[in-house]
């Protein structure tokens, strides 16, 4: 395609669309029909461009341009209590649905490597040595040491609020750091694992390992299982890249990542309530069968919502992406 002569073609074409569009709201019936039909030519106009004769300052005109029509042909609109309720009933139970073959294998391997690495340190006193001096490891593991303080050293709205944050924060870079190929995401889940397995193993050498898992369990089953599922989904973002499917690799990545982008709100949610059963629960005077009890509730609750409405949805051929009409306009590609 001889671009000068493309452009010669269509520039009036161009040029009436711009005039239509700095007219805004005054067009009469006739306009208005004229403008979508030059917003549709346009963008054909711009496909073609960019797979046969790319050249940025012509590209660039027109995705303006297109872009602008586009907010004119199909207007803004403001997010209603309607949209928060086919979120929070369809959109995120079925992204979470879709990527269980991610995040399911992934709370497996962590789950089996975190207590790998606490029993090997807690059946090898060298590898105890070199977490830390003896005194050191007795003010972490002893009755009222710093592994039971924690959870009462702040008061427990602050203290929820601040858990919250953390792993609301580490969620949300799985899920974002997910196109870097997985490896962010590999090295956060990690330091994750390896944390609560040092935990184990040191609380288990010292005799203690119920007193552990009655603090942990009753807010991290939610808590892991979110960062599971983000860390499941960031890897699978991060797949996308390396095997997009029957899906061009842009449109595969755009969907994908719009979708992850709305679990990150949803397991924000999800998070809030982790942070407030460990900011109230997990450092009450409740016997431990009944905070234990609380986290499973929790956490079969999560479950049971996201096999059920997130299973329905899926049926129904939702994927957790965000409406159609929502969505950036795909333009035509030149066979």
């Amino acid at each position: 395609m001889d671009l000068d002569v493309f452009v010669t073609a269509h520039r009036a074409e161009w040029d009436r669309l711009e005039h239509l569009l700095k007219r805004g709201r005054g067009l009469t019936g006739t306009e208005a029909d004229e403008l979508v039909v030059l917003y549709q030519r346009t963008a054909t106009h711009l496909s073609l461009i960019h797979s046969q004769a790319p050249d940025p300052r012509t590209e660039g005109r027109l995705t303006q341009l297109v872009a602008r029509a586009r907010s004119v042909v199909t207007g803004t609109r403001k997010a209603s209590w309607r949209d928060v309720t086919r979120f929070l009933s369809a959109g995120f139970p079925a992204a979470v649905y879709r990527s269980r073959h991610w995040w399911v294998p992934t709370a497996v391997f962590s789950t089996l490597l975190a207590a790998l690495i606490g029993w090997w340190i807690g059946t090898h006193p060298e590898v105890q040595a070199a977490i830390g001096a003896p005194d050191d490891l007795r003010a972490l593991t002893r009755p009222g040491g710093e592994y039971e303080a924690y959870y009462s050293s702040h008061p427990a709205a602050s203290f929820a609020a601040q858990v919250w944050t953390n792993n609301a924060q580490a969620a949300a870079m799985c899920l974002v750091l997910g196109a870097f190929f997985c490896l962010p995401v590999i090295w956060i889940l990690f330091t994750n694992v390896l944390n609560l397995g040092v935990g184990i193993g040191l609380m288990s050498s010292a005799g203690r390992l119920d007193t552990f898992l009655g603090l942990i369990l009753p807010h991290g089953l939610l808590e892991l299982t979110a960062l599971f599922v983000a860390a499941g989904t960031g890897l699978k973002l991060g797949w996308t890249l390396i095997d997009p499917g029957p899906r061009s690799r842009r449109a595969a990545l755009a969907e994908e990542g719009r979708a992850a982008l709305g679990m990150a709100i949803g397991l924000a949610l999800v998070l809030f309530v982790s942070g407030v059963i460990e900011g109230f629960v997990t450092p009450s005077s409740l016997p431990t069968w009944a905070r234990i009890a609380v986290g499973v509730a929790a956490e079969l609750a999560f479950l049971l919502y996201v096999h059920a409405l997130g299973g329905r949805a899926v049926r129904a051929g939702d994927t957790g992406d965000v409406a159609a009409a929502e969505r950036a306009t795909a333009l035509p590609t030149a066979a």
